[in-house]
């Protein structure tokens, strides 16, 4: 019986493509990897003074943590926010769904000050900001 289907590629081709998902086909693990669908954020709880995860070495006037702290920040954040308040850090990291270490720590910011940026902010959380060699310390 023939194929009277829309096959373009034909028998022959078929059976090749076959052999070639041979090995795939066989494997008695997962062919593709999968990436994880959320970001994976910080315990604030566990971290204390050094940090367990690996890491990329951070920039001078900072440690680990500090560098973990201003990404989550920035991650959840919105950019549009800024110059804010406490309350608007807290409404974006609300509707950013942020883990509620960090939002425990930006509630305990003073309430009347402005932050022009991420960094203000994590330096008002009192973490270490990046060194800048041209601007005087």
């Amino acid at each position: 019986m023939t194929d009277q289907g829309s096959n373009k590629t034909g028998f022959v081709r078929d059976d090749e493509f076959k052999r070639e998902m041979q090995d795939a086909l066989r494997a008695s693990r997962a062919v593709r990897s999968e990436e994880p669908l959320e970001p994976q954020s910080v315990d604030y709880e566990l971290v204390s003074g050094q940090v367990a995860v690996p890491s990329p070495a951070a920039p001078s006037g900072m440690t680990a943590e500090d560098v973990i702290v201003r990404s989550d920040l920035a991650r959840h954040l919105e950019p549009s926010i800024f110059p804010a308040r406490r309350s608007a850090l807290l409404g974006s990291l609300h509707r950013n769904m942020a883990p509620d270490g960090l939002l425990d720590r930006v509630s305990e910011l003073p309430s009347g000050d402005e932050y022009r940026n991420v960094q203000a902010v994590v330096q008002a959380m009192g973490f270490g900001v990046e060194e800048n060699p041209e601007r005087p310390g």
